[in-house]
Formats: C-alpha cells, sequence, structure tokens
C-alpha cells in the first residue's frame, strides 16, 4: 500500500481560504486524494460530495461538535453516509470546559461511549480528538485523557490521536499510543517549530520540518491501528505551502 493510499489532510488546515472550491482545488493540486472535513461540511453533505467527486477526492473521516451528536445523530449518519465514510471525530470540549475537574471528564466519557455504541449501530466508528489539556492531573497523576477512556471502558469509543498536541503536553507520543493501541484508528500528523521559531504560527510548522521525527511516529502510528494519517496545521501562514510542503515530505515515508 502506497502512502498517499492513507494520507488525508484536515480541512480546517486550509479555513483561511474561505472558498471551498478554492480549498479543494489545492489540496488536490497539492497530491493528496482524500481530505478530512469539519461539522459545517456535514451539514451541506450533497453538495460537498459532489465538489468533491468533481476533483477526484474521497472524504476519509469527519470531525463534528459534541453539541451536533447531541442534538441530530440521525442527520449526521446520512451525511457520513452521503460522503461516503465511517470514521467520526469529536475534536474538542468547547474552551469553558477544558479546565473540568475529575467527575466531568469521567462524565464526558461515559457520554462518549454511549454515542460511540449508538453510531456503531449505523456502522460509523466514533472517536475522541486530543489536545493538550487533556493530559492536566485531575485526579492524583491521573490525567483527563485517562478518565475518559476509563468511562468509556466497554465501548467502541475510538482515538484519533494528535501526536503534536500530545508532544506539547509533555508527553511521550509513543507510550500514550502504544497504552492505548486498542483504540487507535486515526492520527492527525503535525509538526512543531524549533523553540523560538514560527510564532506568528503558534509554534507549529510543516510536517517534515519540525522537531518531530514523522518518520518513526508514521510508524508507530501505523502499527498501532491508524488507518486514516490525517496532516493538520493550526494555524499556517501559507495553507498551500504548508500543503504542499508536508506532502511532499509524508509522500517519501515508506508505510
Amino acid at each position: 500500500m502506497s502512502v498517499t493510499d492513507t494520507l488525508s489532510i484536515q480541512l480546517y488546515t486550509l479555513r483561511s481560504l474561505e472558498n471551498l472550491d478554492r480549498i479543494l482545488d489545492t489540496v488536490a493540486d497539492a497530491g493528496y486524494r482524500h481530505v478530512e472535513t469539519v461539522g459545517s461540511h456535514l451539514d451541506d453533505a450533497a453538495s460537498v460530495r459532489s465538489k468533491l467527486d468533481a476533483r477526484g477526492l474521497t472524504a476519509s473521516s469527519s470531525h463534528v461538535s459534541l453539541a451536533a451528536l447531541r442534538e441530530k445523530p440521525d442527520a449526521i449518519v446520512e451525511s457520513c453516509r452521503t460522503l461516503g465514510f465511517t470514521d467520526l471525530f469529536m475534536p474538542a470540549v468547547p474552551p469553558d470546559q477544558r479546565d473540568m475537574a475529575a467527575d466531568g471528564w469521567r462524565s464526558l466519557g461515559r457520554e462518549l461511549g454511549e454515542l460511540a455504541e449508538r453510531f456503531q449501530r449505523d456502522g460509523i466508528r466514533l472517536g475522541y480528538h486530543n489536545h493538550h489539556w487533556e493530559l492536566k492531573p485531575k485526579e492524583g497523576e491521573k490525567t483527563a485523557l485517562e478518565l475518559i477512556f476509563e468511562a468509556a471502558e466497554g465501548t467502541p469509543l475510538a482515538w484519533q490521536v494528535d501526536v503534536a498536541w500530545l508532544a506539547r503536553g509533555g508527553a511521550d507520543p509513543e507510550q500514550w499510543i502504544h497504552r492505548y493501541r486498542d483504540r487507535v484508528i486515526s492520527a492527525h500528523v503535525k509538526d512543531i517549530a524549533p523553540t523560538g521559531q514560527n510564532e506568528d504560527q503558534d509554534g507549529w510548522t510543516d510536517v517534515g520540518s519540525g522537531v518531530l521525527d514523522w518518520s518513526d511516529l508514521w510508524r508507530v502510528c501505523r502499527q498501532a491501528g491508524a488507518k486514516w494519517m490525517v496532516v493538520e496545521h493550526d494555524k499556517p501562514a501559507d495553507p498551500a505551502q504548508t500543503a504542499r510542503a508536508s506532502f511532499a515530505f509524508l509522500s517519501k515515508i515508506e508505510d
């Protein structure tokens, strides 16, 4: 299997281009064949599918808010079917909940586990996507991320591991990926700029030009079960350049 068969790009990376046609032209021109959509794309799934088809692109997966998962699960399932994917990820809790105490994270884990069971009945795998705030200890040394997965024990809740956010949170990504390998189905592929660089980009950089060893981390994620490897940059100065440079670097990796 070629690296490009598993390589996708989170369209949030290119949001500053604003126009979806322009965004999709940019990622297709960079070489990608798969994209990960955001929640708003699910609201207009038929139109988005048409735009993808016109460029020879497919949707690998999507992010979707917790509010949408709660309020319109049936509509989300239909959108997933229209777009042709089965992997769905809740990307983050709202900002005002990111400092929750342990009980809040346990409650979230239980709810996500229940939602994962509900979506599994329709053939959709629901997973959680981490940042760095879930690595803060909430109960002794136990972190929020541990509490989520502990509360979801026995459910099909999956994990989209954002490797760079783990590193930013002071964790050893490989250790965490190995620990929760039974939940890993996708990974976000992003890179951290050397200290003091790219401050206008919140310290992120194009994949392959930062401090993370993606040649090794790619192998770690894939061996843990990541089907989709999804390029992301949270605040690129030049989204088109980021898409091109990240693809050029990753396409040389041996899968």
